[in-house]
């Protein structure tokens, strides 16, 4: 049984192409496409699909309405699924869209929507249940929580430190395994190890493992540099696209 999507961006260029890579798939069927907030909201509520991919920012007013969809169907359809897609990798967002949980959420720069199996990979990830944070956000976090005098982070090793870059992203141990060429047994090692440095030990569920991993990422001073409030992007009129 193929998946069944809805779309909500505003720009009609992009729209269309994400109709024509998703579209051409024959394990997903689009249901609904909407360029605005309140018509995405109604296909959602109407078609009730398995996965939204849509874009952060659209109208009324062009500053974090996907994030604000994704928070309202926690609600209403918690079933739903949903991909957010961006073009810059502030974390604030990311951590903004997993405010709730991070269990069937997906934040993706849209230079990976070039790339239909990167995609896909996030359409799939949110519509089993899972969870995917683009590996460039996760990367500039770890670089930038490193840089603090007191992170935890310099407690880790290197090995350490790429095993929870894959965490952040939100893989399990087998595909963390994969990823570094690693056992299944050395990963749960590693991940003990990392999680005990980081006073992390009780967070054993996708979910919050990887809410904690980008919320302790987080905490490196980004705040202060930030010119609006994480958990309330809208308030900021230059909030990224």
């Amino acid at each position: 049984m193929s998946l069944r999507l809805a779309v909500g961006e505003d720009s009609l260029i992009v729209r269309e192409g994400l109709q024509k890579l998703l579209g051409n798939d024959p394990a997903m069927e689009i249901v609904a496409v909407a360029g605005d907030l309140e018509s995405l909201r109604a296909a959602c509520d109407r078609e009730q699909p398995d996965v939204l991919v849509t874009d952060i920012r659209m109208p009324p007013t062009n500053t974090d309405e996907g994030i604000r969809l994704a928070a309202e169907l926690r609600q209403r359809h918690p079933q739903i699924g949903v991909v957010v897609l961006s073009q810059f990798s502030d974390p604030a967002y990311a951590l903004a869209l997993l405010d709730r949980g991070s269990d069937r959420r997906a934040y993706l720069l849209k230079e990976r929507v070039h790339n239909r199996a990167e995609l896909t990979a996030a359409i799939q990830a949110v519509a089993s249940g899972s969870s995917l944070i683009d590996p460039k956000i996760v990367e500039g976090l770890v670089h930038a929580r490193a840089q603090a005098d007191q992170s935890p982070l310099n407690e880790l090793t290197s090995r350490e430190r790429e095993v929870l870059t894959e965490i952040a992203q939100g893989k399990s141990n087998t595909a963390i395994a994969n990823s570094l060429f690693l056992t299944k047994r050395a990963v749960e090692k590693h991940i003990n190890a990392i999680f005990l440095k980081l006073g992390l030990a009780d967070a054993h569920d996708v979910s919050k493992r990887v809410k904690a991993a980008l919320m302790l990422l987080s905490q490196t001073g980004l705040e202060s540099e930030l010119p609006y409030d994480a958990h309330s992007p809208a308030s900021d009129p230059r909030a990224p696209h």
